[in-house]
């Protein structure tokens, strides 16, 4: 069976944090894997010891389960995120599926994987910087990965005027319709909010 023969403490990059220690572990005296320190403390490993190749395998096992958690939780951390945008993330960095939910599970409990949550942000957002109507929104969150119900219930609760923000929007642009005839402008209004996504029912109000 292979031995510990060194323990090394991994340089630590400018952006890990205490946490994120890892050490790097050297079987009969040559680098065989590296380890987070967390799991290492609790596996109490140590120099002279011997692994079993199933040990082994097991310890790489939950020393990549845990640099794979790390790394999606500073992708998280980033911004609220949608649990397609998480599973996206894995596929491009080439996350083995048997951690996928493993990883979801703990970032559910952490509290810091909710569609419902990340809904509300994103409309607040939408709404605080984009002056955003509810079909582009609806759009948005779709690509997201976040169910028709979940939009639903959080654009029903957000209180979206959208008459004023399609006023808002007009307003900016008044300036590029002042050459033309009633007529004219209002037709070029229509296509514009329309283009926004606003539905005919507020385009006619907001005409009115």
């Amino acid at each position: 069976m292979p031995i510990i023969t060194s323990i090394k403490a991994q340089k630590n990059l400018p952006r890990r944090q205490a946490g994120q220690k890892r050490v790097n572990i050297f079987l009969d005296g040559e680098f065989s894997f590296g380890l987070d320190l967390e799991n290492f403390m609790k596996l109490g490993l140590k120099v002279n010891q011997e692994l079993t190749e199933e040990e082994k395998n097991e310890i790489i096992k939950k020393g990549e389960l845990q640099k794979c958690f790390d790394k999606t939780l500073r992708f998280v951390m980033t911004r609220p995120r949608s649990l397609k945008e998480v599973k996206d993330y894995f596929r491009r960095k080439e996350v083995d599926i048997s951690l996928h939910q493993n990883i979801l599970d703990r970032l559910t409990k952490l509290e810091l994987l909710d569609d419902q949550k990340f809904a509300k942000w994103w409309v607040e957002q939408r709404l605080e910087f984009k002056s955003k109507s509810k079909k582009d929104i609806t759009y948005e969150l779709r690509q997201k990965g976040v169910d028709s119900n979940t939009i639903k219930n959080v654009l029903d609760d957000s209180g979206i005027d959208e008459i004023k923000i399609a006023n808002d929007l007009i307003a900016k642009k008044s300036y590029k319709w002042q050459k033309y005839e009633d007529k004219v402008r209002k037709q070029k209004i229509t296509q514009y909010l329309a283009g926004k996504g606003f539905d005919w029912n507020i385009i006619n109000d907001v005409l009115k």
